[in-house]
């Protein structure tokens, strides 16, 4: 017989963590390097119930990262929400999975039941959007992203962050991520973006942290009480450390951004509008 709910190896995440995981709704927002990563380590960890949104199919560029991906998905130009429910049947069977091929801001529905949203999006202006829609919905926001930076003596610097961020406690406004220049800067240069370097390991190790910070808040394996989490991943030195960035800027009480305490949990919230 066939036991495929064994998780003894990870019995130490709690004595009801199986069955809390399997109860869980995720929404993953981008299937490429990073959310792939995510969604794989989702289905071994025991989650059950999938949100995939993702409006692209894959293309042959997309090999290096996206995991679950081959060359006959390529040939076939086969959608990356596609790929990503296929690999996790392939490793839970019975987990639930709803996906849709479109932009995050059309899949609202999907997005509103979640219990958590991972943002896995290139852009600040993407995550902002995104941060507001998970704080109107009261859900705990889990953002990663990665950056190769040219530097003047034509090597290159790689580094990533992992951000997690509460309702009702400080956003990545707040906490000095997104600030007015970055996103005044990303807005005049929009249609000359170019082309964004992204490598497996670094998504690997973003999505480890992402799916880390996911287990400590809803498992008691260790104490933590952390309103927010923010991780820098240093390629070249190969190191992790927290970001000491929200240390230069004074948290506020209450945050006051994404419509303050009266945006949360919006009735009637549409995130086309955002």
């Amino acid at each position: 017989m066939t036991n495929d709910r064994d998780f003894s190896r990870q019995s130490f995440l709690g004595a009801h963590s199986e069955a809390l995981f399997a109860n869980l709704r995720v929404a993953i927002v981008g299937l490429g390097g990073g959310g792939s990563h995510i969604a794989q380590q989702l289905a071994h960890l025991g989650v059950g119930h999938f949100r995939l949104i993702d409006p692209d199919e894959i293309e042959a560029s997309n090999l290096n990262r996206l995991i679950g991906g081959t060359q006959d998905d390529v040939d076939h130009e086969r959608p990356k929400v596609e790929i990503a429910t296929r690999m996790i049947l392939g490793i839970r069977p019975w987990a639930k999975v709803t996906s849709r091929q479109a932009k995050w801001q059309e899949a609202d529905d999907l997005i509103r039941d979640a219990h958590v949203l991972f943002g896995c999006v290139d852009g600040y202006q993407q995550r902002d959007y995104l941060e507001t829609a998970a704080r109107r919905f009261g859900l705990p926001y889990i953002d990663i992203g990665m950056d190769v930076t040219r530097l003047h003596d034509a090597s290159f610097a790689v580094a990533g962050q992992m951000i997690m961020t509460l309702p009702g406690n400080p956003c990545m406004r707040c906490l000095g991520f997104l600030t007015p220049d970055k996103l005044a800067q990303e807005e005049n240069r929009y249609g000359d973006v170019g082309i964004n370097p992204q490598v497996v390991w670094t998504n690997g190790m973003l999505a480890s942290f992402a799916v880390g910070a996911f287990a400590k808040l809803f498992t008691p394996w260790f104490s933590a009480e952390e309103n927010y989490t923010w991780l820098e991943f240093d390629g070249n030195a190969q190191t992790v450390s927290r970001s000491q960035q929200p240390d230069y800027f004074p948290l506020l009480p209450v945050c006051p951004h994404h419509g303050g305490t009266n945006g949360l949990g919006e009735f009637g919230f549409d995130i086309r509008r955002a």
